[in-house]
């Protein structure tokens, strides 16, 4: 790469960071303001708090909004090039427009495998600390939550004729009690059993009952036996049981596409959201590129206003992006919308506003 590419490429990146970084402090402020009375329950150091809450709701907070900064970060340095006179003697110089926009491809390619990595494996380590320390500490806390009684009752499809509920299930300690399930046949019940209690064993990778009343049937007797305690294999995990509000942020995209098949296995419904949040890790990382070149393109013109009205029309376009991402996930939750779909409209749609910009910009 040339002086220029390299020239760009800094200024991109540290700006980039630095923007993140600062962005990462104010949002831990703001947390620490809003949460102060529930890490004072919570009875925990301030080590503790950092180590089981912090280190996971950082790199939540910056993948969440991390599509954002680049935009603001491109917008921000090149209207400071635009403003100083620096793009107009590189183009007047015989450097081409498109070879002017190379940096910007690969700080944004760079920038979108990032999140794409982190998107898949890093973030949703990430969540498993802070969706357990919100679980324990500060969901309980919540009045509402208190008055509903939690979400604890798990019931689910086993397979196409086989249902089990458990009425209080402890995803802390991968308990439940008390369990049951049962298979059917011609809309008749062969099978039923019932436990006081279900454990997941991690050793064994086996379902511990306990207190276990089993029954099989058919049309003419019942085999009924007792069991202090059983053994059993069944097609489901803790991981598979604990869908909450957190479960889709918590898995990482190879754990996600195994849940989103079981569920699918099962006869589960409501699966949308879970599948837009897969096909939008993979969107989010693309829109990262799209968002680059748009604020290239924006900021490259020197107008009057300089870097506050190039400011101004990236948040609009933000603001877009955010609307148009909020409404297909809607349309695709609660209404007939392919999650695929759903996911990729914003970045269709801002393909088609680079291609615009692109065309119309002064060359």
């Amino acid at each position: 790469m040339k002086k220029l590419d390299w020239y760009i490429l800094r200024k991109f990146l540290t700006t980039f960071f630095f923007s993140i970084f600062l962005f990462a402090v104010i949002a831990v402020v703001v947390d620490v303001s809003e949460k102060a009375d529930d890490f004072v329950k919570s009875g925990l150091s301030f080590y503790g708090v950092v180590t089981q809450y912090y280190i996971g709701f950082i790199p939540h907070i910056i993948a969440l909004l991390f599509p954002l900064f680049v935009f603001i970060a491109v917008i921000f340095f090149t209207s400071k090039m635009a403003g100083k006179t620096e793009i107009i003697p590189i183009l007047a110089s015989g450097v081409s427009y498109q070879r002017w926009l190379r940096p910007y491809w690969l700080g944004g390619i760079f920038l979108a495998a990032v999140l794409w990595f982190a998107n898949r494996y890093v973030v949703p380590k990430a969540n498993v600390i802070r969706s357990s320390f919100e679980v324990t500490y500060i969901d309980k806390n919540n009045a509402y939550n208190s008055l509903l009684g939690g979400n604890n009752s798990v019931y689910m499809r086993v397979d196409s004729f086989s249902y089990a509920g458990i009425n209080y299930y402890d995803t802390s300690n991968r308990r439940g009690s008390p369990f049951f399930m049962s298979s059917h046949r011609d809309s008749q019940i062969v099978y039923n059993v019932r436990a006081e209690t279900i454990l997941w064993d991690t050793a064994k990778k086996q379902w511990k009952l306990e207190n276990v009343v089993e029954r099989k049937m058919d049309l003419l007797h019942e085999e009924i036996a007792y069991f202090h305690e059983k053994w059993v294999k069944y097609n489901f995990k803790p991981t598979d049981i604990s869908r909450d509000k957190y479960t889709k942020e918590r898995l990482t995209t190879p754990e996600l596409d195994r849940f989103i098949e079981l569920e699918e296995l099962r006869g589960s419904e409501g699966l949308n959201s879970l599948k837009v949040e897969r096909y939008r890790r993979d969107a989010t990382s693309v829109t990262v590129l799209l968002l680059t070149l748009i604020g290239a393109i924006v900021a490259g013109r020197k107008v009057r206003g300089g870097s506050g009205v190039h400011l101004a029309v990236g948040f609009i376009t933000a603001a877009m992006f955010i609307l148009t991402d909020r409404f297909s996930t809607i349309f695709s939750v609660k209404g007939n919308l392919h999650p695929m779909i759903a996911a990729w409209i914003p970045n269709m749609i801002f393909l088609l506003v680079v291609v615009y910009l692109y065309r119309k910009a002064p060359k």
